[in-house]
């Protein structure tokens, strides 16, 4: 696994792990690449994959540059994260590399956890927990201190955060890269998870591997964004649906009855965020599995992963 280099800041520099973080420009993504600055293991390589006009990002990355860290910005046209995911892949020239988010911050020791489960799980993916980094609702927290192991689909969820994950070019020349299919668009991440678990590739939660998401929506934006969340989660179910998955069938099930108790939750306790979210899921999850099962974007399964 990753060895050390021995020069500049090589005492906590990887040789072998390199960082993607799509970004559509926003001027967050300064203080995620300053944590990573000042993590205790430095990348090899960080690959930041710009979907914005903007000439600012590649200026951003001077710092890191200046750490010894290779700096590789990838301009693109593209919209959507799992484009600027599949990109930032395709332009990872180490084996191991880790993913996180424009609106997230790591941890000093993120990637020095993720070194070490990665050497401890080799060929699976690792993921970590996911904490508020303010007092702004954001959609996605994980904060479980439990270990786990996953190696089949489960019922509930796959336990993958595609903004603090890592796993190595082997596993993505298995598994292939994101689904890049539009009714995907805040999905894609649990697809993949689902694909790779089906493909036989272990996916480890590792509490201390840790970034912090920042909210920064306003209620408004928040209300589309859990819109967008339900539809692309239906779009999924419907995609495998599509392919006669039973599974995929119950979770689909079991996932409408989960939203109906949030929504029984968030009321009995006049929580206004959980109650928008579980409506959302009511309302759009069952059209967003039948624009799923009507799309004839096929998955990707294979990419240019340079060898």
């Amino acid at each position: 696994m990753p060895d050390e280099i021995q020069s500049g800041d090589g005492d906590r520099k990887s040789g072998e792990i390199s960082i993607i973080i799509p970004t559509l420009g926003r001027a967050m993504i300064r203080k995620c690449l300053e944590s990573i600055a000042g993590g205790l293991l430095l990348p090899h390589s960080i690959v930041v994959v710009d979907q914005s006009s903007s000439n600012e990002v590649r200026n951003w990355l001077e710092p890191l540059a200046g750490l010894g860290v290779e700096v590789r910005y990838v301009p693109s046209s593209q919209t959507g994260r799992a484009a600027g995911v599949n990109r930032g892949i395709e332009a990872v020239t180490t084996e191991y590399f880790a993913i996180t988010d424009d609106d997230c911050q790591v941890a000093p020791d993120w990637l020095l956890n993720i070194r070490a489960n990665l050497e401890a799980n080799p060929g699976a993916v690792i993921t970590g927990r996911v904490e508020a980094g303010s007092d702004d609702p954001v959609g996605i927290v994980v904060s479980s201190m439990k270990p786990a192991r996953y190696e089949h689909p489960r019922l509930k969820f796959d336990s993958l955060c595609g903004g603090n994950m890592a796993t190595s070019r082997r596993v993505i020349r298995q598994v292939g890269l994101l689904d890049e299919d539009e009714v995907l668009r805040c999905s894609e991440d649990g697809e993949w998870a689902y694909r790779a678990l089906r493909t036989g590739i272990p996916i480890v939660y590792a509490p201390d591997a840790v970034i912090y998401h920042y909210g920064w929506r306003d209620p408004g934006e928040r209300q589309v964004q859990y819109r967008l969340y339900a539809r692309s989660h239906g779009a999924f179910y419907g995609k495998y649906l599509r392919r006669g998955d039973w599974f995929i069938a119950l979770r689909a099930v079991m996932h409408y009855l989960r939203a109906l108790r949030r929504l029984i939750r968030g009321m009995l306790k006049e929580n206004t965020e959980e109650v928008r979210i579980a409506r959302a899921y009511l309302v759009w999850l069952i059209p967003g599995a039948i624009t799923g099962f009507r799309s004839q974007v096929g998955v990707v399964t294979g990419g240019a992963v340079n060898a």
